[in-house]
């Protein structure tokens, strides 16, 4: 379901996040601020959450937007997402 509401994306974010954890067999406490790199995603697996941000939300991210930056932690993607929507 997509939204406008931030706290409402923020909580997507927080589960496509944790469906590519579990799918990676990554038990970690996640919160919003948790720099996912620190949890143990690879780069395959940014690469993967990009796509699944993309598909999730229904975006096309444009490439300048795809860095390190903005898919460290759920609050970044959820900005990013939120910018995009806009």
């Amino acid at each position: 379901m997509i939204t406008s509401n931030g706290a409402e994306s923020v909580h997507e974010v927080a589960g496509l996040v944790r469906r590519i954890l579990e799918e990676r067999s990554i038990q970690a406490a996640v919160s919003p601020e948790s720099d996912l790199r620190d949890l143990g995603l690879t780069s395959l697996d940014m690469v993967a959450l990009v796509l699944s941000v993309e598909a999730e939300f229904d975006l096309t991210i444009p490439e300048a937007q795809i860095t390190p930056a903005n898919f460290r932690t759920i609050m970044t993607i959820n900005a990013l997402v939120s910018s995009l929507r806009t």
